[in-house]
């Protein structure tokens, strides 16, 4: 009789399955609130709307990963941090309508299943999600042996919000001559890892282990920094007054990321400062060459997040940030036109 073949020979660990549930329902129990009527392990998750008393409510609905950023949490062994990227670049995007996210689901599929490894991932989600006010309500893991290296993974994220009709923001209230204020990022956030690495990254630790001066950090310490939340700064703003529009400046940098909150007919005119520039952009673009327009295409330049405001309130609603620690600074102005023009002096 040939030797019996089971599941784990093939690669897959359903007992390690068992025990990174176990490890993360605590964790995950931390975001749930009067709204979530069941703890993971459902088919599916439940959630009452009820509580959100919107008159004409519509749910906005937003999904991402973290991209290449996940090569240096393999390299650091550090996972938590990702997983407040992957709730940040849901929940800041769905954000840019107006909406308070409800809830968040995650996959992460993975080589081998390594219980400690998922633990961490999950609390960084956790810890995103508490920051956001969001509930984990769900996820997948999915072990697949022989399509991932051993140690990688890679993760995604789902979320969902909700906004009264008449609160939506969808660009159509941006008038001539409105205020473009920005809101400064973390650092890269998720986006530009693959020309990061290729600039700095080596295969000796001491390549990226090293200390910067011009960063006042190591390499690894500043690239792992996690994406910025802005979900209580924005809604407590908005509460209080009116926002025209929101950009969330991710994959495509300012160029790409600006003109999705325009209507037609108006464009936006930014002006930028190179040199108040955060330093490590400003060595990004010696390494590469770049030109600041090319960057612009590529990374954030330490703007998270845009804010569009009628200049009649924007310096009480700038307060309102400030309040949160935020350090608001004007950048632009909507003008009759098209797309985005950015002056460099």
């Amino acid at each position: 009789m040939s030797k019996k073949i089971d599941y784990r020979d093939a690669g897959v660990n359903i007992e390690a399955g068992y025990e990174a549930v176990n490890r993360i329902k605590k964790e995950v129990a931390k975001t749930y609130n009067a709204a979530v009527l069941n703890e993971i392990g459902s088919f599916g998750s439940f959630y009452d709307l009820k509580a959100y008393n919107t008159s004409d409510p519509i749910l906005i609905s937003g999904t991402d990963g973290v991209g290449t950023k996940l090569k240096l949490a393999f390299m650091a062994d550090q996972h938590d941090t990702i997983g407040i990227d992957c709730v940040a670049m849901c929940v800041n995007d769905i954000l840019c309508h107006g909406a308070k996210p409800l809830y968040f689901l995650d996959y992460i599929a993975t080589g081998g299943l390594s219980p400690k490894q998922i633990h961490e991932i999950v609390k960084g989600m956790v810890a995103g999600c508490l920051e956001a006010e969001v509930a984990l309500v769900g996820g997948e893991t999915a072990e697949m042996p022989g399509f991932y290296p051993p140690g990688e993974y890679d993760v995604a994220g789902f979320a969902t919000g909700i906004v009264d009709r008449s609160r939506l923001i969808d660009g159509k209230h941006i008038n001539e001559g409105d205020q473009i204020w920005a809101l400064p990022s973390s650092g890269f956030h998720s986006n530009g890892y693959s020309l990061l690495r290729k600039l700095f990254i080596g295969n000796d630790k001491k390549d990226w282990d090293c200390h910067i001066a011009e960063w006042n950090a190591t390499l690894l310490e500043t690239l792992l920094i996690p994406t910025k939340i802005y979900v209580k700064p924005i809604l407590d703003l908005y509460k209080a007054h009116p926002i025209a529009g929101l950009a969330h400046i991710t994959g495509g940098g300012l160029i790409e990321n600006v003109p999705r909150m325009l209507p037609d007919g108006i464009g936006a005119h930014i002006q930028l400062f190179a040199k108040e520039i955060p330093a490590t952009f400003q060595l990004v673009k010696e390494k590469s060459g770049l030109t600041w327009l090319e960057m612009a295409n590529v990374f954030n330049l330490g703007i998270g997040m845009v804010v569009v405001l009628d200049s009649t309130i924007a310096s009480a609603a700038i307060r309102s940030l400030q309040e949160f620690g935020l350090e608001p600074f004007l950048i632009g102005e909507a003008i009759r036109g098209k797309g985005i023009s950015i002056d460099f002096s």
